[in-house]
């Protein structure tokens, strides 16, 4: 950074990665890098399935696990189109979540909101300025609040993950100097806890000869343009385009998704994962060039095997 003609010895980030000490025994086991942070924790007394092909009964096994925290927000889309905007907002998170070394467990969620005024009907706040317009190709801040913690919710009951914790923050004022202070944009703010077993906390490097595989749903023409979109200036002009850039969230198949991931998890030392990243909004063109890091890889997309089973 160089800030008034003056280069400055440290980045912002090399600033962010100092507060954590190098030169004392702590409890950090990942941090600045992954998918997830995480703690130490303890050796403990789990529940282990007895057959990882089918159902069957679970016995206790000592496991030692970390608990881990990831968090992330979905603004653009929640403030387009509240409800499947935040719950791709639980389900991308969950994935942050599962793809944390060699694989991770989701444990509980965390879903929070920052929008402007509410402007509730027959509830009055004086502090609310009944003049200030908000854009028409965003959800209004009321219906932001009550759609997206649905969008939310309805994504981890289905998924199978509880929201335990959360926090929400309505502020809109005009300042002494006119400047209208508020949040216009929506913040949707997500956060998850999880389990990692102590076995696979780090990555394992890429090798020339190991297969990149992909598991999940099908995927169908919603989320046109993907994380992009976030980035454009939104106008009602391209409000439709907006609207078919928010993902829609499948939480069945990523339940169908975490079952396999545990499933390999419990294999403790025989787990069969190397390496693990969750496929997001940038899509191919993200994780096929993270997965394979440093090494790198060459891809034919045309090839790629699109099975169902």
């Amino acid at each position: 950074m160089v800030i008034d003609g003056k280069e400055k010895p440290h980045t912002l980030f090399q600033m962010v990665k100092d507060t954590l000490p190098k030169d004392i025994p702590n409890n950090s086991i990942i941090a600045f890098h992954d998918n997830s942070s995480s703690i130490r924790g303890y050796e403990c007394s789990a529940l282990r399935p007895v057959s990882l092909d089918s159902a069957g009964p679970v016995h206790v096994g000592n496991q030692t696990l970390h608990p881990i925290l990831t968090a992330e927000t979905h603004n653009f889309p929640s403030g387009v189109a509240p409800f499947p905007g935040a719950e791709t907002g639980t389900g991308g998170r969950l994935r942050d979540v599962t793809a944390t070394g060699r694989g991770a467990y989701p444990v509980a969620g965390i879903s929070s909101y920052c929008v402007g005024n509410l402007q509730i009907p027959g509830y009055d706040l004086p502090w609310e300025d009944k003049s200030f317009v908000y854009p028409s190709n965003l959800a209004s801040p009321l219906n932001i609040e009550l759609r997206a913690s649905d969008g939310a919710s309805d994504y981890g009951n289905k998924f199978g993950e509880p929201v335990i914790h959360g926090f929400t923050r309505s502020f809109g004022q005009r300042l002494s100097n006119g400047e209208r202070f508020e949040w216009v944009k929506p913040i949707m703010f997500s956060a998850g806890v999880g389990q990692l077993d102590g076995d696979h906390t780090t990555k394992g490097a890429p090798e020339k000869g190991m297969l990149v595989v992909k598991i999940g749903g099908p995927a169908y023409r919603i989320g046109i343009g993907g994380g992009a979109a976030s980035s454009r200036v939104q106008s009602a002009e391209n409000a439709d385009l907006d609207f078919d850039a928010v993902q829609r969230g499948d939480a069945e198949m990523e339940n169908r998704m975490n079952r396999l991931m545990r499933a390999c998890c419990d294999l403790g030392e025989r787990n069969p994962i190397v390496s693990v990243h969750d496929q997001g909004a940038g899509g191919n063109g993200n994780v096929l060039k993270e997965i394979v890091e440093p090494a790198g890889a060459s891809y034919d997309i045309r090839k790629v095997s699109g099975r169902q089973n």
